[in-house]
């Protein structure tokens, strides 16, 4: 059984946007529509993409500003679909990383094949099918069994433990402040230096270290927070 294919589609127009995940579902994958930036940024620092479609024109955070995000931050196909006719705004896109560019109005069997197309391109130059797995380094997060190996062994993590993973792993570039983790992670305020992070962090360490003595995988930003070592 192939591992679902997640489709983030980022289109400000309901009507659209609805028509897209159309496309997307009956193709045989599973959309997911955000309609502003804003939304579109949530979903991407919770979970990890196989495809993203952009519209370039959305209201809050521009979809120039959200290609620059995600092609610095993970290596998934991106296909722009805008109304943006002039060569001149297909081409920056294309050069800021996007695989493909389509105008609109367009052609409902043209996404799909594009779309199609553009998967299979990906699959070709990675050389692996397309899955929801997160990977850094040799730790493998299976999102859907909530799992995390280090070295092929399935480390025993308490489920906040798994969460500042899950967040660190799904964006791996980004420095996490304390108030960042315990905010996203515990759900509540955080109103200073209290010491429940770092705890927390060192009995994840203590965990991937035993897992891989030979690796380090978090690193601590001295005056600003923690991230993933690259």
């Amino acid at each position: 059984m192939k591992d679902p294919v997640n489709i983030l589609i980022i289109e400000d127009d309901e009507d659209i946007n609805r028509l897209l995940c159309d496309i997307v579902l009956k193709s045989g994958y599973f959309p997911k529509p955000a309609y502003s930036g804003t939304e579109a940024m949530i979903y991407l620092d919770s979970q990890k993409w196989d495809m993203v479609l952009i519209d370039l024109m959305l209201p809050g955070l521009s979809g120039e500003d959200i290609l620059k995000k995600v092609t610095k931050e993970s290596n998934i196909p991106i296909i722009i679909i805008s109304a943006k006719l002039e060569t001149q705004a297909k081409i920056n896109a294309l050069r800021a990383g996007a695989d493909d560019y389509i105008t609109k109005p367009f052609d409902i069997e043209e996404v799909s094949a594009r779309i199609d197309s553009c998967l299979r391109r990906y699959q070709d130059v990675t050389g692996v099918s397309l899955t929801n797995q997160i990977t850094h380094k040799d730790m493998v997060l299976d999102p859907d069994a909530k799992v995390i190996t280090v070295n092929g062994i399935e480390l025993k993590l308490t489920a906040r433990e798994y969460e500042i993973l899950f967040l660190m792993m799904s964006s791996p570039h980004k420095v996490f402040t304390k108030a960042n983790l315990f905010e996203r992670v515990w759900k509540e305020q955080f109103y200073g230096d209290d010491n429940t992070i770092n705890v927390h962090l060192s009995h994840i360490r203590s965990k991937l270290a035993k897992a891989n003595p030979d690796e380090e995988y978090i690193e601590t930003i001295w005056g600003m927070g923690y991230k993933l070592k690259t």
